[in-house]
């Protein structure tokens, strides 16, 4: 505790310390601190961007389609070269990396890690808020390391978080079964400090919020459509907030309550962002914070993106998550409008 007569906690919880105390798990504690060094550098290097000259983009394409941001290139610079020399670490995927980066022998742990580096980069150059997705596995225990320990369900993700840089640098996370904790960076300690304990979507739904790219309406299957328009027509009508950067969409929606979507469509039948480091991280979050990640209407069923088991280490997932109430309204569409059967019933808290 804080000496209520002095500004300085002279007991700060720091996110090493969080860690350890949560997990006793020494090889955990590196991981997260080389993942918060990481976030720390990136921080940095946006917060200079303008100075610098890092805005723009780096001429090339990654794997994923979109075109590279200077950015995004050092960010996964970063990312690399600290979790390589972590020494916990035996199978890395990124964003922006075709293939999976196999940890050199004498380097090697236990963890697996795929991450976003930079999403939301497409803003950078408009000084829109960004961040880093990441996941971590642990592999199979007669594994060297390899693609196969990481293509596995949400059950298998022991670890997920997300760093947001905006006007502070808030890094959250989750422990497999655990609460969701949020850190904001201390620049006067260069620390991440533990100051959002057991965060939880607002059980009543919180405030009327849908967040969803209605560029893209006219793809859309019924279902959602007609859930978009009765957020839009409501006795109170929901205000619209769609950034483009999912993680400043999430923590919007994890403080906040409201919904956040990016459902398969008629242009994107798999829907646009990456299951590893993307869909899975963010829905465990999500529902370790009370709330729902569903895949909507997705492979002729409704189901939970933390069931899906990706086929390929880019691949894609459709995304409907947030709050109990909203992602009801979503469902119950589903069955009104599509005459979907075995649409599940989210019971309230």
């Amino acid at each position: 505790m804080a000496d209520q007569g002095n500004a300085i906690d002279v007991n700060v919880d720091t996110l090493n310390r969080f860690v350890m105390a949560s997990t006793q798990d020494h090889d955990l504690v590196l991981l997260l601190n080389s993942i918060a060094t990481s976030c720390k550098l990136i921080a940095s290097a946006v917060k200079r961007a303008g100075v610098y000259h890092l805005y723009g983009l780096a001429g090339h394409t990654n794997v994923t389609g979109d075109k590279q941001k200077k950015l995004d290139v050092m960010s996964n610079e970063m990312m690399m070269n600290s979790l390589i020399n972590s020494g916990v670490c035996a199978v890395l995927v990124s964003e922006e990396n075709e293939e999976p980066i196999i940890v050199p022998e004498g380097q090697r742990g236990k963890y697996c890690v795929a991450f976003d580096p930079l999403d939301g980069s497409s803003n950078i150059d408009c000084n829109v808020s960004v961040g880093t997705i990441f996941s971590v596995f642990e592999k199979e225990p007669w594994s060297e390391g390899d693609e196969s320990d990481i293509l596995r369900n949400g059950a298998a993700c022991v670890c997920a978080g997300y760093c947001v840089y905006s006007s502070a640098v808030e890094l959250v996370i989750t422990f497999l079964g655990g609460a969701v904790h949020g850190f904001c960076l201390d620049p006067s300690i260069g620390e991440f400090v533990h100051t959002r304990p057991n965060m939880k979507i607002p059980s009543d739904g919180g405030k009327k919020i849908y967040s969803v790219n209605e560029g893209n309406s006219m793809y859309w299957d019924q279902a959602i459509k007609s859930s978009v328009h009765y957020f839009k027509n409501a006795i109170k009508p929901y205000s619209a907030r769609y950034v483009g950067s999912m993680v400043a969409d999430i923590h919007r929606t994890l403080l906040y309550g409201g919904i956040f979507m990016y459902p398969a469509d008629g242009k994107s039948p798999s829907g646009k962002l990456r299951c590893l480091y993307e869909g899975i991280p963010m829905a465990m979050i999500i529902e370790q914070a009370g709330g729902v990640a569903s895949t909507g209407y997705f492979q002729s069923k409704i189901q939970r993106i933390l069931d899906l088991v990706p086929t390929s280490i880019h691949c894609r997932c459709p995304i409907v998550m947030g709050s109990k109430r909203d992602v009801q309204v979503v469902y119950d569409m589903y069955r009104k409008e599509m005459g979907i059967a075995n649409v599940p019933m989210i019971g309230a808290e």
